[in-house]
């Protein structure tokens, strides 16, 4: 099992900067301790006024800080070189001091400017390597027709250069023939390629005819069919409404009569405005018999009270005077 080499303590509350007195050492949450800045750190630490209170030596450093600068900015303002001010109906305007003028433009200027070099001379050819002469010359005389015969020796070098004119010849005969042939067979045969495209082209037509010719039967074949069903369709309705109409206007009057839609007028003022009116009359004389009959009885009511209490007091009076 694990265990810990000592027991857990309290942080304790003290200032690095100031050793630890061991009798007055603090302890508390480390969440209260100023110095644990919470929220944004980006931002500037706001002190509170507490803390400012509690610690004097800042305050004064704050302080010494501020005369400091507003000392700076002083000493900046009177070194710096003013203009004077401007004589009555005058007035300062801001021109420019450099030593060229500059026009204030959107527009940048731009120039060209080109450089050209000369010609390259082509590099002179590298003479022939001549090796120096060494050893003793040695020279053999040739007499005229010891060596070479020109027309003898001609004579194989033409007849080999007829040949293969001859032959190239030929061979280019033979080509263009052979060109020839081949284009006729082209011929022959876009010929009869064109004339089978159009062959083709009239069955597709002709398909395509058929085609639409079957769609439109079926179509109008499916037209009469549908003609024909809405037309037994109809038929048929028109039986039933027929057969059910026939008993239909009796039950209709049977039914109208019977929930009074046929009346006798007579009948009708009688049960509508008669009978309605007669017995709001006998409700209201029942209402006012009921009215004058509750007053009697309140009336008999109250004098069988006043007897009984009347009655009450004599029997009481005689007691007394029996006793």
């Amino acid at each position: 099992m694990y265990t810990y080499s000592s027991h857990p303590k309290p942080v304790e509350i003290r200032k690095f900067r100031d050793l630890p007195d061991p009798s007055q050492l603090q302890y508390g949450n480390i969440m209260y301790d100023r110095r644990v800045v919470r929220g944004n750190v980006n931002g500037e630490q706001i002190v509170s006024k507490q803390n400012n209170q509690a610690d004097p030596s800042m305050q004064q450093r704050q302080q010494a800080y501020r005369r400091r600068a507003i000392a700076r900015k002083q000493a900046k303002e009177q070194l710096k070189t003013k203009t004077p001010e401007a004589i009555q109906g005058r007035q300062h305007v801001e021109v420019q001091t450099d030593s060229f003028l500059e026009e204030l433009s959107n527009i940048i200027q731009l120039t060209e400017m080109d450089c050209q070099t000369d010609e390259f001379l082509d590099k002179p050819s590298t003479p022939l390597f001549i090796p120096a002469k060494s050893g003793v010359d040695v020279e053999t005389q040739i007499e005229e027709g010891d060596l070479f015969d020109f027309d003898l020796e001609v004579q194989p070098v033409l007849e080999v250069l007829i040949g293969k004119t001859i032959e190239q010849s030929l061979l280019e005969v033979m080509e263009e023939e052979e060109l020839a042939c081949l284009r006729a067979q082209q011929r022959v045969f876009l010929e009869l390629r064109n004339n089978e495209l159009a062959e083709v082209q009239r069955l597709e037509e002709q398909e395509r005819r058929y085609r639409e010719e079957k769609e439109r039967r079926v179509a109008q074949q499916k037209e009469v069919l549908k003609k024909e069903q809405e037309t037994a369709e109809k038929i048929a309705a028109r039986v039933f409404s027929q057969q059910y109409l026939s008993g239909l206007l009796p039950a209709v009057f049977t039914a109208l009569r019977k929930h009074g839609y046929f009346y006798d007028p007579v009948e009708k003022d009688i049960s509508v405005n008669f009978i309605p009116w007669l017995l709001a009359e006998v409700n209201n004389q029942l209402d006012k018999r009921y009215a004058a009959r509750q007053v009697l009885d309140n009336i008999i009511y109250e004098v069988t009270q006043k007897r009984l209490q009347e009655f009450k007091n004599i029997k009481s009076d005689q007691s007394s005077n029996d006793s």
